[in-house]
């Protein structure tokens, strides 16, 4: 059974407030988000998922500022979203630039956002070595596998320290033991930060969502609206073997009849709407 997530007590980090979302093309205007409402609390791991083009990229790209909204508003500690903030982001392909090393591909954010690249490089080290990849700071993109790629990916977005962590399927193009991999490695860094990140992960995976955050939010189909939003109910530490828990699997089959149901509190009665 999913618990209700009306029991869990935001403190109104990232707030989200009725936001749609429309673009106009040639051939008629399509409605990408409307009248999304949730909030995240400062250090929480909250996951998006749902059916592909339901708009949970174009969220991320909102709350960083990076798209505007046709109406309703966003704001993070308060203070209004009105363009560019300084936030980590982690996409699905790494990104990387071919012609530099490791450990200038991540001091990169830093040069990006006019900060010292020489004042910055030991954090950058740092972060490598935390990753597992002590001794490849000079490797080359071609020189390193794809876990590898995204590892270096992970470290760019941190290396600014933001307060904000946005990673838009950032493990969906590998295999599976290097996904469930750098699925713990995430959790590892994510729990060992203080004060920790707040993250928002978006994933097509609801497995990957469980395991992950503290809780999920299942998005409609196209428009991307919010259907519901649950706790993941799951303690912490985590580790792997308890997505071979009966529980887990229970909660797992709940959100996805949810997504098939399109109203989750039909479906799985143990939910709330969000």
């Amino acid at each position: 059974m999913i618990p209700d997530s009306s029991q869990i007590q935001s403190d109104g980090y990232l707030v989200v407030d009725r936001v749609t979302k429309e673009y106009r093309g040639r051939s008629g205007n399509v409605v990408a988000l409307r009248d999304i409402s949730l909030e995240v609390g400062r250090g929480e791991f909250f996951a998006l998922v749902g059916p592909s083009g339901c708009g949970k990229t174009t969220l991320l790209r909102i709350i960083a500022g990076l798209a505007p909204v046709s109406s309703g508003s966003v704001s993070i500690s308060g203070a209004s979203v009105g363009g560019p903030v300084r936030v980590g982001m982690v996409f699905q392909s790494p990104a990387l630039v071919p012609w530099r090393s490791a450990i200038d591909n991540v001091l990169l954010a830093v040069d990006l956002a006019g900060l010292s690249v020489r004042a910055h490089r030991s954090r950058a080290e740092g972060l490598l070595e935390l990753v597992g990849l002590s001794g490849f700071g000079n490797a080359r993109p071609s020189e390193l596998s794809g876990g590898m790629q995204q590892r270096v990916a992970l470290c760019r977005a941190l290396v600014i320290e933001p307060d904000l962590l946005l990673m838009d399927e950032p493990f969906a193009a590998l295999d599976a033991f290097t996904r469930d991999d750098l699925n713990s490695e995430l959790l590892r860094i994510w729990s060992s930060t203080e004060p920790r990140k707040t993250i928002i992960f978006v994933t097509h995976s609801i497995p990957e969502a469980l395991f992950l955050a503290d809780r999920v939010c299942v998005m409609s189909p196209l428009p991307g609206r919010v259907e519901v939003i649950v706790d993941a109910g799951l303690p912490r530490p985590r580790l792997l073997d308890v997505r071979s828990s009966p529980a887990f699997g229970r909660q797992v089959l709940s959100i996805y009849k949810c997504l098939e149901a399109g109203r989750g509190v039909e479906v799985a009665g143990s939910v709330s709407e969000g």
